[in-house]
This record gives C-alpha cells, sequence and structure tokens, in this order.
C-alpha cells in the first residue's frame, strides 16, 4: 500500500522545571489517503483469497450448536431484513456489551456485559480557506471557554488527504456521552458551534470557514471504571472456557484502551491461534505492559520493545 514517509512536527516546550519536553516519535510513514487505505487494502485481500465482506449488517443473534461444533449467527440488514450464516469460528470485534447480549443462551456474565460502559465521540470537519493554519497533526485544547478538546490538522497526516491547495480541513473532535447533549444535537447546530469555537481560539476566523461536515463514533473508548476489570475478567473466563472457537480481538472486542497497532496485532495472533489449532499466544498479553510517554527516541524504541515480547505460549485450549 503506498505510503508518504512523513516527518512530525517537533513540539518542543520548556516545562516550569526548565526541563526541555519534545515529541515521542520524530518520523513514521502514513497511507497518503488516510488509514482508511489499510481497510480497502484489507477487503481486496479478502474478495481475491474467495472471500465475502457483508456490510451493513448489524448482529442480532449468536449461537453455538455443540453436537455439530458450528455457530449459527443472525444479523439485520439495513433494510430490515435477516441473513443467517453458519461458521465454525467466530472472531468479535464487536463491543462486549453488544456480543453478550446477542449470545443465545444468555450467559451468566450477561449482567457483567450490561455494566460495561463507553465514551462516545464526534468529530467536525470544518474546511478552512487557509492552507497554512499549523504544522501539527493535532492539537490539544484545554481552553475551559470550549467544549473543543483535541484539533486535527488532516493536511499535516498527508497533503493527498486535501486535493484543494489552498483549503485545510480541520477535524474539530468532542468527547461526549450517547445521547447526551453534544451527541444530541443537529449536523448544523455542531457546525455552527465548532465555527464559533474555533474563531474563539484564534485559529480561524469564521470568515475563512466555508463548509462543514459530522462524524459522530459511538462505543470509541471503553471506559475504565470501578469494577471494570472484575467485569471484563468474569466474560474473558466464561466465554473462553466456554467457547474456545470464539476469539475476541480489538479495542471493544476485548473492552481494552489499545492503540490501532496493538488492537490489530491481537487479531493477527489471534488468526495464528485458529491456524494452528490451538492458543499458542495470549493475546490478552498485548500492550499488557508497554508504557508509553513523551520520552523521546529512545523512549519510544523501548517502550515498541517490549510490545514484541509480550505475545507469548500458553496452554493448549481443547
Amino acid at each position: 500500500m503506498p505510503c508518504a514517509a512523513r516527518s512530525c512536527p517537533r513540539v518542543t516546550r520548556r516545562a516550569p522545571g526548565g526541563e526541555v519536553i519534545k515529541s515521542l516519535i520524530e518520523s513514521f510513514r502514513y497511507p497518503r489517503k488516510g488509514p482508511g487505505m489499510m481497510w480497502e487494502a484489507a477487503a481486496r485481500a479478502v474478495v481475491e483469497r474467495g472471500g465475502t465482506i457483508h456490510m451493513g449488517h448489524r448482529l442480532q443473534r449468536l449461537s453455538y450448536e455443540p453436537a455439530t461444533r458450528r455457530w449459527h449467527i443472525e444479523a439485520r440488514r439495513e433494510d430490515g431484513s435477516l441473513e443467517r450464516f453458519s461458521a465454525a469460528i467466530v472472531i468479535s470485534s464487536a463491543p462486549l456489551r453488544e456480543l453478550c447480549a446477542a449470545l443465545d443462551p444468555a450467559p451468566a456474565c450477561a449482567d457483567a456485559a450490561r455494566d460495561l460502559r463507553y465514551r462516545d465521540f464526534l468529530t467536525v470537519a470544518l474546511m478552512v480557506a487557509n492552507p497554512e493554519i499549523f504544522p501539527d497533526n493535532w492539537i490539544y485544547i484545554h481552553e475551559p471557554s470550549v467544549k473543543v478538546g483535541r484539533i486535527q490538522n488532516f493536511r499535516s497526516w498527508s497533503p493527498e488527504m486535501m486535493p484543494d491547495p489552498q483549503v485545510s480541513c480541520l477535524g474539530l473532535e468532542y468527547f461526549c456521552f450517547e445521547g447526551d447533549g453534544l451527541w444530541s444535537m443537529s449536523d448544523p447546530e455542531l457546525i455552527k458551534m465548532a465555527t464559533a469555537e474555533l474563531a474563539s481560539i484564534g485559529i480561524a476566523t469564521v470568515e475563512e470557514i466555508t463548509d462543514g461536515c459530522v462524524v459522530r463514533q459511538p462505543k470509541a473508548y471503553p471506559v475504565y471504571d470501578e469494577g471494570y476489570r472484575q467485569r471484563v475478567d468474569a466474560i474473558r473466563t466464561e466465554l473462553t472456557e466456554r467457547y474456545p472457537s470464539l476469539h475476541l480481538v480489538g479495542r471493544n472486542g476485548m473492552h481494552k484502551y489499545n492503540n490501532q497497532d496493538h488492537a490489530m496485532m491481537t487479531a493477527m495472533l489471534s488468526c495464528r491461534n485458529i491456524l494452528a489449532g490451538e492458543r499458542l499466544y495470549d493475546v490478552w498479553s498485548v500492550n499488557e505492559d508497554a508504557e508509553y510517554h513523551e520520552a523521546g527516541v529512545a523512549g519510544a524504541i523501548d517502550a515498541l520493545s517490549s510490545v514484541r515480547e509480550l505475545p507469548r505460549r500458553v496452554g493448549s485450549v481443547a
């Protein structure tokens, strides 16, 4: 997949004690038109190998038949109709709360799953008639008078994400809960609010903003509240022991606040386990003890190298 080598702007600041604080990583490779290119490439690979991808389907029911060792899956299409599938193995990245609600019969851990909580997220993308706003990929906003928490500058990620060289696209990110005041605002209301907030913090003028759109992402972050670990452990223990052919992966599939690369690693290691016919790797150990902080290049290498050592062989699962 074509990627562009990007240099991260080194944001250097001085702490109150005089310590120089700098960015964690100096350069990286980034898909030219954004990370969606990865999923497009993965989809092509699946289809080329004879697989089928069903878009626009929502899981309704998932049941296991011990006699045949087969899973029976019911999914609802966007038009409301049901489609049924059968499979020997299920890999789930669905939120644990939704997965357990779809299992039939309901597992003993259903109550624990219902108590899991999520932080939701929405982005207001604004088109700004200014190609040089700020050089950073993103900046965090700590101004108490506005609700925006972070601003992405998509041109800084890759110039090819912005076909018009005279226009920038800024993604104003708002952290919220599904159904709260922010989430319930209409798209025009959110665009109007984001425009005013961008102007109030001095990044762009109202006159420079020419258009906007809203993207909503429910369950973007698993909430680590009191008792979440016990609930996840109960779900993990029951589902793993009861259903050896069910593999939980990803941030929501494991209710684990992993970065994207670690989330993908859990899926890749699960595939290795499936091909081997046993659980060679404990996917729950991925990113278990890696620490990330603004420690410079050496610190980044140390942190990332710890991840490579984490997957380890465990006992076989019958």
